[in-house]
């Protein structure tokens, strides 16, 4: 099955799937990033968390709750937001070019389980299933994208290094 996925030929699948996913986190970010409530004040995620903790049978996790009234009693809503909003923005960005796309695939997914966990659904199960699924088609996912130069330069690079070691200073 993982042969599958990662076969070369489903690579323009896994693109179009990998620029829809981040159209979706970067329409998310830049509505954060145009919103004082969010880059401001941090009120917009204040009310998000309250809304979490304060509805019975919402978040099904005692810890996941424990966790958001740690955040709300400390006042972290204010720097939290714009790091919400500026890591949608980013995961976005990186998954429409394919740059650093694990990376932007993983913190996608984290978010996505994050919402979930505060007893969000919307669109997250799709998004959170489409981010593992592209993490399991591996470089057939970047084979259109930034990662696919960036990782042949840098193997390259390597390789004359490796056949042209500097010498050691004497």
């Amino acid at each position: 099955m993982l042969n599958l996925l990662r076969d070369r030929r489903l690579s323009i699948l896994w693109t179009v799937v990998r620029i829809w996913l981040g159209w979706q986190w970067l329409q998310a970010g830049l509505h954060k990033l145009a919103d004082p409530k969010w880059m401001e004040t941090g009120v917009a995620l204040k009310g998000y968390w309250t809304k979490a903790v304060g509805t019975p049978g919402l978040i099904h996790y005692g810890w996941y709750k424990a966790f958001l009234n740690g955040l709300l009693n400390s006042g972290s809503h204010t720097w939290f937001a714009k790091f919400v909003a500026v890591g949608e923005f980013l995961t976005g960005v990186g998954l429409i070019l394919g740059a650093l796309t694990v990376v932007a695939l993983v913190a996608g997914a984290f978010m996505n389980l994050n919402y979930m966990l505060a007893g969000t659904t919307s669109t997250n199960p799709v998004l959170y299933t489409l981010a593992i699924i592209l993490l399991l088609a591996g470089s057939a996912t970047y084979y259109y994208g930034v990662d696919r130069f960036l990782f042949n330069y840098l193997r390259r690079e390597r390789k004359d290094t490796l056949n042209n070691p500097v010498p050691a200073h004497k």
